[in-house]
């Protein structure tokens, strides 16, 4: 699809079928049926690989941002991208993981378990948001880039939103692995 021959509209539209699609699919797949039997040990290592797809993706994200300050726009690009290439394969990872294992509960008790299910939802909520958020700043991102200049000052006001929220997703599910697996 090329981007640059879309309106606004329709690539605005475009972000917000994909990022329905993709939230329809991981609710179906999460609430939809339990786990494979006898699937679960194929797929064991995938939880602690999507957290350092995690941590790959905040570190990207900070990266980014501390080029962008630096004016250093190309390596800003890269970073960002990077965040988002390493993003979609956390997806593929969760998605697989979760079609074969199926979820696991918190066994942590007391005043941790409040603290893990703020931090679970928060987390669940905020993913969610970002998936259009990011695609639609990377789109207004790359229009910049390819001369479009009105979708600069439109991708900065975006992306002061995007980023500590795309950050905060990547730590807490660090932190949620940690709480589920570790604690």
């Amino acid at each position: 699809m090329d981007f640059a021959r879309l309106s606004e509209r329709a690539v605005l539209w475009v972000i917000a079928v994909v990022s329905a699609g993709a939230l329809l699919a991981l609710a179906m797949l999460l609430l939809g049926r339990g786990a494979t039997p006898g699937a679960a040990p194929n797929v064991i290592a995938l939880p602690a690989v999507n957290a350092l797809l995690n941590t790959a993706s905040a570190a990207l994200l900070t990266a980014g941002f501390v080029f962008i300050r630096r004016r250093n726009v190309a390596a800003h690009r890269a970073c960002m991208l990077g965040a988002f290439a390493v993003s979609l394969v956390f997806l593929a990872c969760y998605v697989v993981y979760h079609a074969y294992a199926g979820s696991r509960p918190f066994t942590g008790q007391g005043w941790i378990r409040p603290v893990y299910f703020v931090l679970l939802v928060s987390h669940i909520v905020l993913a969610a948001a970002i998936v259009p958020l990011a695609l639609t700043t990377i789109y207004r991102g790359l229009a910049a880039y390819r001369g479009l200049t009105p979708q600069i000052d439109r991708h900065k006001r975006l992306a002061r939103r995007t980023l500590p929220i795309w950050l905060y997703v990547s730590i807490t599910g660090v932190i949620v692995y940690v709480l589920l697996y570790h604690w």
